[in-house]
């Protein structure tokens, strides 16, 4: 089904997941607001992508951490007058053994949580008006998609306190999938591992890579999912390809839950 003319936020959209996203929709006619916080440089090699597709993108910095940056993205669209779908895709980690209980400081549990589970949160609270003026120009409902991830289900992944703001992020969007109907449809992909740099920036290349083999040797599908495979399900559920479902988490993990 057609992006042409559709509105997007996509925060977190420097490199990685969010980049993938906005390709991907750019190339499908989907006018594009990229967000980054700190990387300017990818920032800009993700709108030029969008841009080479023929896609109008507006670059703009923001912590959505910070509810005053949460307006001024969402700020950023007001010259489309309306807003057909939010990505919520930036995320925040701090990579320590579960069973270190002295490596994750409050000051990490409140920061984690700011971004995975508040930043959400806030950008929703800031597009409500623009994404249901979408709504009522589209005819259906606009979207709203967060990124989680499977460590939700397991309590698994990079540390306690990211599971934890990713197994809030699985309940705040049952929340507001049931408040914001019928004019916002709210829904969640859970991906497992991605072969991106947030591992390689996390715990080192060598490191990386052992946890890229180990993976695909114990998911039930043998592969490592790239940025691209869960930008597919992500623009499933942006657009109306999608349009009768809310409050869905959806988990794509290759299968690695079949084999916990």
């Amino acid at each position: 089904m057609s992006k042409d003319g559709m509105c997007v936020i996509i925060t977190g959209s420097a490199s990685g997941l969010g980049a993938a996203t906005a390709a991907s929709l750019a190339k499908g006619g989907a006018r594009i607001v990229v967000n980054y916080s700190s990387s300017q440089k990818e920032a800009e090699q993700t709108a030029d992508l969008c841009r080479a597709a023929g896609a109008e993108v507006i670059v703009v910095q923001g912590d959505v951490s910070r509810d005053e940056d949460c307006k001024r993205i969402v700020a950023a669209a007001a010259p489309w007058g309306r807003l057909d779908a939010l990505i919520n895709n930036a995320g925040t980690t701090k990579h320590v053994a579960h069973g270190d209980m002295d490596g994750l400081s409050f000051e990490d549990f409140q920061h984690i949580f700011a971004v995975n589970t508040i930043g959400p949160y806030q950008m929703v609270r800031a597009a409500r008006a623009m994404l249901e003026a979408g709504a009522k120009a589209s005819g259906r409902a606009s979207a709203v998609v967060n990124t989680s991830s499977a460590s939700a289900f397991h309590g698994g992944g990079s540390s306690v306190a990211y599971a934890a703001s990713k197994g809030a992020l699985n309940t705040m969007t049952k929340s507001l999938a049931r408040a914001l109907a019928p004019l916002i449809r709210v829904n969640t992909v859970c991906p497992g591992y991605i072969d991106t740099p947030w591992f390689t920036k996390g715990r080192g290349a060598e490191a990386a890579a052992k946890v890229r083999d180990a993976t695909i040797a114990k998911v039930a599908l043998k592969v490592a999912s790239t940025a691209e495979d869960i930008a597919g399900v992500v623009c499933f559920l942006a657009t109306p390809q999608s349009s009768n479902m809310t409050g869905e988490i959806v988990r794509m993990d290759a299968g690695a839950h079949l084999v916990m």
